[in-house]
């Protein structure tokens, strides 16, 4: 790809992020968000910030299964993405459904164990959101890989927080959970190494023809 191809990667990732935002604010003011508007909130920026995440721990597996070293680039503006989808949700959920009424928050957190998940992972993600910056890379050296793997268990428990929430027909919330599983799966340094062996052996077979 030339550089202007990548030059405009980052505003067609910026576009396309902001774009189920835009969708959601034009839905709330025109009243298409379905009898319940509250719980239609709720659901669509859960699933948003569920969405990105999983396509933010996409990043690696994808560069490692292609060696598309630029797709990598993508990953700090998604799981950011994903961080700013889900506090949306958190605010709908303390602003719009409890009304900051924080007593019966705290008791709905006491009494519902997929709140207790929910709120766990949004906590993980927190100081992940905040270190995401090249200073913090810069000041934290090799605490920041360790840090940033808590993103594994924020995924799990965000699954873990949509299965609790649908009670019944779990069957949407398994799919993003397997994907997720494959994505983790992907990313273990001994099956990073095999794929990398055997795309770096089909390169060399492609380009020795």
């Amino acid at each position: 790809m030339n550089k202007p191809g990548l030059l405009r990667l980052p505003i067609l990732l910026h576009a396309v992020s902001l774009l189920p935002l835009i969708l959601l604010v034009i839905d709330t003011l025109s009243g298409n968000l379905t009898a319940n508007p509250i719980q239609e909130l709720t659901l669509r920026t859960g699933k948003l910030g569920l969405i990105f995440l999983i396509l933010s721990l996409s990043c690696t597996p994808i560069s490692t299964l292609t060696g598309w070293i630029y797709v990598l680039k993508a990953r700090r503006p998604l799981g950011l993405y994903a961080f700013f989808y889900i506090c949306l949700h958190v605010m709908v959920f303390i602003g719009l459904d409890y009304i900051f009424d924080f007593n019966l928050i705290l008791t709905e957190i006491s009494e519902k164990r997929y709140v207790v998940a929910g709120i766990s992972a949004f906590v993980l993600l927190i100081p992940l959101a905040i270190t995401s910056t090249e200073g913090w890379m810069k000041r934290l050296g090799k605490k920041w890989k360790r840090l940033h793997r808590l993103v594994y268990l924020a995924a799990i428990l965000v699954i873990v927080h949509f299965v609790w929430l649908v009670k019944s027909d779990i069957r949407e919330p398994l799919i993003y959970g397997a994907v997720v599983f494959v994505l983790l799966f992907l990313r273990l340094p001994p099956v990073r190494k095999v794929i990398s062996k055997v795309r770096r052996k089909h390169l060399a077979v492609y380009f020795s023809k």
